[in-house]
């Protein structure tokens, strides 16, 4: 599908979400600790602010062909070089690993889903990727493979641990670590909810959002 040329609210609209994705991510990034635990749902839907934001701002991009062109060249490049140049090097010097990997992971996220609506892709689709891949990333599937396609030889995770007490973005929503049918549970429904919003018809979403920004 061909992006379109927006007037000039178009723009505006883009512009405003772009600021504010990068305001909100400055704020989390120099705000909040560097840190894996997770106090409560407020701080893990506040760090979500800015993914969201950036998606919404991607959805809204409509550049005519050249445009596109002369952006994707200069856009997708610089993406690669902060996930080569700042997240690889820090992560093999060991300088708190987990916390770059997790947002090393909405980064990645971000970048596919630009670099698909820079290629043409429909604004519409390009939120349902970003949405599906972060209900993916928060599933706990990582949790699972960690458990599976490793081969471990440590009794802490072997056999697979019966309680999930690492699990911070599980346990948040229930006060509790979750034991580990409940956390198969917390993985299937994120699935399922990652295949909903990529297979649902488009009229569903044309409800929740501005039809042009849906293009």
């Amino acid at each position: 599908m061909t992006l379109v040329r927006p007037g000039l609210r178009g723009h505006r609209t883009f512009a405003v979400l772009t600021a504010a994705a990068f305001a909100a991510a400055a704020a989390v990034w120099f705000g909040m600790p560097h840190t894996k635990a997770i106090p409560n749902v407020a701080v893990l839907l506040l760090k979500l602010v800015p993914f969201v934001l950036a998606v919404e701002a991607i959805a809204h991009l409509s550049l005519s062909a050249t445009t596109r062109r002369r952006v994707a060249v200069a856009a997708i490049p610089v993406c690669f070089l902060v996930y080569f140049a700042y997240f690889v090097p820090k992560i093999f010097f060991g300088e708190g690993v987990y916390y770059l990997v997790l947002t090393l992971t909405p980064f990645l996220i971000l970048a596919l889903v630009l670099a698909f609506r820079l290629g043409g892709g429909a604004g519409g689709t390009a939120r349902r990727l970003g949405y599906a891949m972060l209900l993916l990333q928060l599933s706990g599937i990582e949790d699972l493979a960690f458990l599976t396609v490793n081969h471990h030889t440590d009794p802490q995770w072997t056999p697979m641990p019966q309680v999930w007490s690492w699990a911070d973005h599980m346990s948040v929503f229930f006060g509790r670590p979750l034991s580990k049918y409940e956390a198969f549970g917390f993985i299937a429904v994120h699935v399922v909810l990652a295949v909903a919003v990529l297979t649902l018809p488009d009229r569903l979403w044309q409800r929740l959002v501005p039809r042009r920004a849906a293009r």
